[in-house]
């Protein structure tokens, strides 16, 4: 059997699965975001301090490690199958130029705004939609590289950064700002006050590029049992090399594991990555489950997965309209005075985040149907960005 055939086009299965492994990884970032409104009474570091948090916490915050380098794969693939439907990589590039700077633009305006409640706060966190927007940008570069050597760049990229975690500047040394922005979490002077680089974006645009590299194997007539053969190959392989970079500890995360007082505290320090900015063992662990998935839904029925290709139909839509449900919620629960001891408003444990965020989700399904019926039925090529 051939790899392509130009006897039948594509199946809408191999759309199908990528809108729903973004919706799932979009309900998981849902979970999260919960956390940080309705659990940050009980903040975590990064990576988790395990004699500090309960497990149950641990796990809720371990579940959304998907959600970002899931997204930016996605990203990346998206990105090629638009230049696959436009017939050129100067189309592609010019149109990842433009959302890019539109997602920074966003960043620094509505999603700052839902966080913090100001448009200029006193810390202006530059956070996901910011790197995915730089890592566009860079992506509108890389792409003209060829694939070998995009291939190589984004692995480069994803497994080496690791090895410059010993360069870090200070923020009156030359160049700080920029290295900021890159690699090393810090704030950045502004006139009103600060901007914080909670997402150093170098990594990222290294997932972003492997995203890209992918798109040859969602080309037209490509053989669909191929297809997911490799992606369970490297989604396997992911796991094998994290496993085996995690087991040495040299390597791979700032933060070693260690042996705890039994065998679930162990596992916990194993898994317990370094998000900001992701590891190289984060990647791994992180990437190899979302190829896997990739695979197993494009195996799955549409019916079954037809709740969450709603809600990764239109990801941008669904992440402002959460955002600002979350932000509504809360501050008229705030105005209800119901504070608690911390003088925030608590959910009481760290399992009643899930059912908070299903309720989130439930009560925003219609408005994201609503939005991704629409963006099928328009042809404004605005829509496109939501």
């Amino acid at each position: 059997m051939t790899a392509r055939s130009d006897a039948c086009p594509l199946p809408r299965a191999r759309i199908g699965a990528i809108d729903a492994l973004r919706g799932l990884v979009m309900l998981l970032m849902l979970v999260d975001h919960v956390r940080e409104f309705f659990y940050l009474h009980a903040q975590v570091s990064d990576p988790v301090n395990l004699a500090a948090t309960p497990p149950g916490l641990f796990l809720t915050r371990a579940a959304s490690h998907l959600c970002a380098p899931v997204f930016l794969l996605l990203t990346g693939l998206s990105a090629n199958l638009y230049g696959q439907k436009h017939g050129s990589r100067a189309a592609t590039s010019a149109f990842l130029l433009k959302r890019g700077l539109f997602l920074i633009a966003l960043e620094v305006s509505l999603v700052n705004l839902a966080w913090t409640g100001s448009l200029l706060p006193p810390v202006l966190y530059l956070q996901v939609i910011w790197a995915i927007g730089l890592s566009m940008l860079a992506l509108a570069a890389l792409l003209w590289l060829p694939r070998p050597l995009l291939i190589g760049a984004a692995l480069a990229i994803m497994l080496g950064h690791n090895a410059l975690d010993g360069l870090v500047l200070t923020p009156d040394q030359p160049g700080y700002t920029p290295w900021a922005v890159l690699h090393q979490r810090g704030m950045i002077p502004l006139p009103w006050g600060a901007a914080r680089t909670s997402y150093p974006v170098l990594p990222w645009v290294g997932v972003i590029a492997a995203g890209y590299a992918l798109g040859p194997l969602y080309a037209p007539g490509f053989d669909p049992a191929l297809r997911r053969r490799r992606l369970v190959t490297l989604g396997l392989t992911s796991l094998a090399a994290f496993l085996a970079l995690r087991g040495l500890d040299g390597y791979g995360d700032p933060h070693p594991w260690q042996v705890g007082k039994d065998g679930v505290a162990t596992a916990l320090s194993f898994i317990n990555l370094t998000k900001y900015p992701p590891s190289a063992d984060f990647l791994l662990a992180t990437l190899g489950p979302g190829l896997l998935l990739l695979a197993l839904f494009e195996r799955l029925p549409e019916r079954r997965l037809r709740w969450l290709t709603v809600f990764g139909g239109a990801p941008l839509f669904f992440y402002l309209a959460h955002l600002w449900a979350l932000r509504l919620v809360y501050d008229g629960l705030a105005g209800l005075d119901l504070a608690g001891d911390s003088g925030r408003i608590e959910a009481g444990a760290p399992w009643q985040i899930w059912p908070i965020a299903a309720a989130f989700a439930f009560a925003l399904y219609p408005a994201c149907l609503w939005m991704v019926r629409l963006k099928r039925r328009s042809a404004w090529p605005g829509l496109s960005y939501l």
